[in-house]
């Protein structure tokens, strides 16, 4: 079964992806494009988050195609990679963090409607996803501190990452808030992919390249956006080199996904 990897702000194709294949899936919530083939000798799924050139932003990501296809495909785990802003000042940039725990009150998706797969009445999937502890899988954040700790570089074991809607970036009031709730880092887009993988019991792990320092984080340091696009640049590279040790373990011992989805019917 294959391991399934999204990308998105500044990496649109893995290095090193071989035997490339694009499909385009076809769901009940419209086409996916997907890349199939091998990384570091593993059946793979690409997904590019935002597609080539940047083309979808945050606030066009198709995320319930988008799961519901690495589904389909047969993927056995997602490992998703984010850049990120940092909402600890403490975080190093071009530092990684393999986040341990979510804040995304309003669980909504880009349109506005609530990110759920479970939208019909009497659904025979319909469900409720209960975490027994954080919402992303224990065994895929073990694969991707390992891989990480193998790639070198700075990396924080745990976080609370934190998904604001875009495409605009935050006030410094809504970091500050962020921030009192234990918010760790921030981007545009993971939290609907780790709702709907949840919801389809999908072990689901993400990873952050920390490429700036929110809004008002450093009073008075403000991140270049010159230093952000070439930290946005450095993080291909970097990503590319956890997920080369990432995937060959993940490959070897199929991980459990977080929690469980607690179903009505059990057709």
């Amino acid at each position: 079964m294959p391991i399934a990897v999204i990308t998105g702000s500044g990496t649109y194709a893995l290095p090193g992806f071989e035997a490339a294949e694009p499909i385009t899936v076809s769901t009940p919530f419209g086409a996916a494009e997907v890349t199939r083939g091998r990384y570091a000798g593993v059946d793979a799924l690409h997904l590019s988050r935002h597609g080539a050139g940047h083309a979808r932003l945050s606030s066009h990501v198709t995320h319930l195609a988008n799961i519901w296809a690495l589904r389909e495909l047969g993927a056995s785990a997602v490992v998703a990679c984010t850049a990120c802003g940092a909402v600890d000042p403490e975080l190093e940039l071009g530092s990684l963090i393999v986040f341990d725990d979510l804040h995304f009150l309003s669980n909504r998706l880009p349109d506005g409607t609530l990110c759920t797969f479970f939208t019909e009445p009497g659904g025979p999937r319909r469900g409720h996803w209960i975490l027994h502890g954080g919402p992303f899988s224990p065994a895929v954040r073990e694969a991707l501190m390992s891989g990480a700790a193998a790639a070198g570089g700075v990396v924080r074991d745990g976080g609370t990452y934190g998904h604001v809607d875009g495409p605009r970036f935050n006030t410094p009031a809504e970091i500050s808030q962020l921030a009192a709730a234990g918010v760790t880092a921030v981007s545009q887009t993971a939290g609907p992919e780790t709702v709907l993988c949840g919801e389809l019991e999908l072990a689901y792990g993400l990873i952050g390249f920390v490429t700036d320092y929110a809004n008002e984080v450093r009073p008075g340091e403000p991140t270049p956006v010159s230093r952000l696009i070439e930290l946005m640049g450095e993080s291909t590279a970097r990503f590319a080199d956890v997920l080369r040790g990432t995937l060959p373990a993940l490959a070897l011992r199929p991980p459990a996904p977080a929690g469980s989805v607690y179903r009505f019917d059990s057709g």
